[in-house]
Parts: C-alpha cells; sequence; structure tokens
C-alpha cells in the first residue's frame, strides 16, 4: 500500500537571480486529495508548479512527485502525470478529434479517443477545427490531453479561466471524479469559489511564503462573520450596542452610513441562550443580540446582511498586506 504522499514539497526555495520568488514552502498532496494552492500574482504559484512538473530544478529544499525527484528523474514521472497549463499552444488547424488522436500518438495507455472527447464535453465540436473553438472549449480541450494518460498526478494551473458557469460546474464534475478515482490534484485558481468547492485542503502564498493552509473551514477560522445594516438616521454611532465582544465599524456606502460588525467566534455573552446553535457559534449570538437590542430599542434595522467569513475574506486580508 502507498504510504508516501503523492506531492512532496519540503523547504523549497526558487530564486531569479538575486529575487526570490519561492522562499522555503512546504505542503503534501495525497493521493485522491485535490490541493488548491492560492495567492496574488507573483507570490510563486506558477514557479512552483513549473518546480514540481519536472521544468526546473531546485535552488534549495526537496520536492518529489511519486516518489521521485521530476527535475533529474523526469522519464520516471512524467508518464504517470497529467499537466493543464494556462496556455497549452494548439495546432490551429487540426480538429479536435485530429489533436486528441495526434497525442495519443505519444502517451502511455491512453483513453480511446471518444471517450477523452466525450468526457471533456466537446463530442459536438469534435470535427470542429480548435481555431474555430471559444476560449471556454479550448481550455475544456487542454484538460481532455491532461486526462488523457490516466494520471497519478494532475496539475491544472487556472483550469477553468474563460468558461461560462455552466462549463465551469461541469469542470469541476470531471475533477471531482478524477479525484475520487484516486489521482492526487494540485490546483491553482483565481476563482475563490472554485477552491472553496473543490479542495480538500488549500494554502496561499505571498511574496513566496505560506501565509496560511488548511482545510477551508481552518484556513476561515479567525477571520470573522459578519452582520452589517444601514445606521438609523436618528442613531449615533456611539448609540450602537457592542455584539459579542465587537463594536460596530461604519462606513458609507451609496450615500447611507453602515454599520458593520466582525465577529469572533466563541461563546456567547451574558444573556444570550445558554445551549443551541447560538452558543457555538458567534455569528448567531451576536445577530440574537443585535435583535434583542432592536426590538428593545424600537429600531429598525434596514438592509441587514449576515453571512459568514468566506475564503474571499482570507484572501483579501493577504492581498493587503502585498500591497503594503
Amino acid at each position: 500500500m502507498e504510504t508516501n504522499p503523492a506531492i512532496g514539497v519540503d523547504g523549497l526555495r526558487q530564486r531569479y537571480g538575486d529575487f526570490e520568488a519561492v522562499a522555503g514552502i512546504s505542503f503534501e498532496v495525497a493521493a485522491g486529495e485535490l490541493f488548491a494552492l492560492l495567492g496574488t500574482n507573483g507570490a510563486g504559484k506558477t514557479t512552483t508548479l513549473e518546480t514540481l512538473e519536472g521544468h526546473r530544478n531546485v535552488h534549495g529544499g526537496t520536492v518529489r512527485v511519486l516518489g521521485h525527484d521530476p527535475y533529474a528523474e523526469r522519464r520516471k514521472v512524467r508518464p504517470r502525470m497529467g499537466i493543464m497549463l494556462q496556455d497549452g499552444g494548439f495546432f490551429a488547424d487540426l480538429t479536435v478529434a485530429e489533436t486528441i488522436e495526434h497525442w495519443r500518438g505519444f502517451t502511455p495507455s491512453a483513453r480511446d479517443r471518444d471517450e477523452a472527447i466525450a468526457m471533456a464535453g466537446l463530442a459536438e465540436k469534435a470535427g470542429v477545427r480548435v481555431r474555430q473553438l471559444s476560449g471556454g472549449q479550448k481550455r475544456r480541450l487542454d484538460l481532455a490531453l491532461a486526462l488523457l494518460g490516466r494520471p497519478e498526478v494532475l496539475f491544472l494551473d487556472e483550469p477553468t479561466s474563460g468558461m461560462d458557469p455552466e462549463a465551469r460546474r461541469a469542470t469541476w464534475d470531471i475533477v471531482e471524479d478524477v479525484v475520487a478515482d484516486g489521482t492526487a490534484v494540485l490546483l491553482t485558481t483565481h476563482y475563490l469559489e472554485e477552491a472553496e468547492h473543490l479542495a480538500d485542503r488549500l494554502a496561499i502564498l505571498h511574496r513566496g511564503r505560506i501565509e496560511t493552509s488548511g482545510t477551508v473551514a481552518e484556513v476561515v477560522a479567525g477571520h470573522g462573520d459578519r452582520i452589517s445594516f444601514r445606521l438609523p438616521e436618528r442613531l449615533q454611532v456611539a448609540e450602537l450596542p457592542p455584539l459579542h465582544g465587537a463594536r460596530a465599524d461604519v462606513r458609507v456606502e451609496g450615500g447611507r452610513a453602515v454599520a458593520s460588525y466582525t465577529l469572533p467566534s466563541g461563546t456567547p455573552p451574558s444573556g444570550s441562550p445558554p445551549s443551541g446553535p447560538a452558543a457555538d457559534a458567534g455569528l448567531q449570538a451576536g445577530l440574537y443580540e443585535l435583535l434583542r437590542w432592536a426590538d428593545e430599542e424600537a429600531v429598525r434595522l434596514d438592509g441587514l446582511r449576515v453571512r459568514s467569513a468566506s475564503l474571499e475574506d482570507v484572501f483579501l486580508h493577504t492581498a493587503e498586506g502585498a500591497a503594503r
């Protein structure tokens, strides 16, 4: 039984001259797991992928793919991996079917051509020249080629860019099936909802370092749930109550003052229900406090919005740090 991770990165460092693009990152991806590597532009994602794909030797640390050095032992690894680049580069005058058939000629244990076409949802485009495909359809062809050899490790670099929402969802289904079959998948994407939907675990890179990693729930924890509403005209900011230990932050949106609370998780304060869901969730406890206060003060909460913390909150927090 395979016990080693399908992908292992330990203290990876990569430089371009004096610039250190990747500054000692470590993570693992198991078989049958999807790991999302996120980050702002220039964070080091592409460099990390190129190293794992065997295009670059390491400047420091170690990387292993299926137990091998992907650069020094490329021939042992490459037939067992699938790679979907941001831009695959096709022969524009070949049809979809001809492109896949051409690719099958140098792919070990390749899927049947029609199976690969159907998997990518391109059956109706089999006879269409590549130059006539939309951007999203070309991405699906890219995915078909990446999956042609039934890879044990799959690298997906922005796989759904250019796709409409329906095609994106269909691609998610394909990727989920691949993971369920035991393939280890490393994903980069700028669609945060894609990472939230697909990732078993993820990491967010910032200036070549991993700022945070774990499951989506672990990464989001501590970034606060939100409650907001339009500030009633007759109220002063000082009159707003603290909620679950948090004070209101007031800003102007569309010409109206909006009060916003960012709530930590924890035990509800005195006066909240002693048991039940609100006893374990800061968001629910804070909302209970707010509604009770509004009822007692006869305050109307126009534009009331309640939402849990999201991966977008964490990502934007990281991006704000990059801008400083």
